[in-house]
């Protein structure tokens, strides 16, 4: 399987971006195994019963990316960086379907944070809760709640994430150790927040 940096993907992206439909089927291949892996790692700590598999994340995340109207990717970073977002939204709406579903619907569905969290590892942690807690943070600072969807959901590095955002990777080092604070006593105080 061909590379997802390679000049191939980068190439099937701006066609699809452009609107070309066949660049979908031609993008899934390239990229379906970094998705699966990403949605694996978002779930490598849930109950063999969860209702949602990552496969079927990945399938809901690619079908909202490719169905978006005016999708602009530039790169692998990039697009690993809007799945992330998509797949955050779609873990967020399901977990709102199963919280007002009648058999059961009133237990929280948890997720753990993934390994950029490892000091919250073992910590469960709300995903509805967690999705307010990012937006909060997105509020008072647009660029921090950015680097956490990057780094929590998308796993992206210090340096893929300054480079999705365009800014250097101190920059993102310092607003991430500023938004792992913050997001950890939010989650800890949900009064808080």
């Amino acid at each position: 399987m061909q590379a997802f940096d390679s000049s191939d993907a980068t190439a099937i992206l701006a066609d699809l971006c452009a609107g070309d439909g066949a660049a979908a089927d031609k993008l899934l291949p390239l990229v379906y195994d970094e998705l699966r892996a990403l949605a694996g790692h978002l779930f490598k700590q849930e109950q063999a019963a969860h209702t949602l598999q990552p496969t079927a994340l990945v399938h809901e995340a690619y079908l909202k990316l490719i169905r978006a109207d005016h999708l602009k990717l530039n790169d692998r970073a990039h697009f690993i960086a809007v799945a992330a977002k998509a797949m955050r939204q779609i873990l967020t709406d399901y977990a709102r379907l199963r919280r007002t579903d009648k058999r059961g619907g009133a237990k929280w569905q948890r997720v753990t944070l993934d390994d950029a969290l490892a000091e919250w590892q073992s910590q469960n942690v709300d995903v509805l809760h967690l999705s307010e807690v990012i937006d909060q943070l997105a509020e008072l600072s647009p660029r921090q709640g950015q680097i956490v969807d990057l780094r929590v959901f998308g796993g992206l590095t210090i340096e893929e994430t300054a480079q999705v955002l365009q800014v250097g990777p101190t920059t993102v080092k310092s607003d991430w150790l500023i938004a792992k604070a913050w997001l950890k006593r939010a989650l800890a105080d949900p009064c808080a927040s």
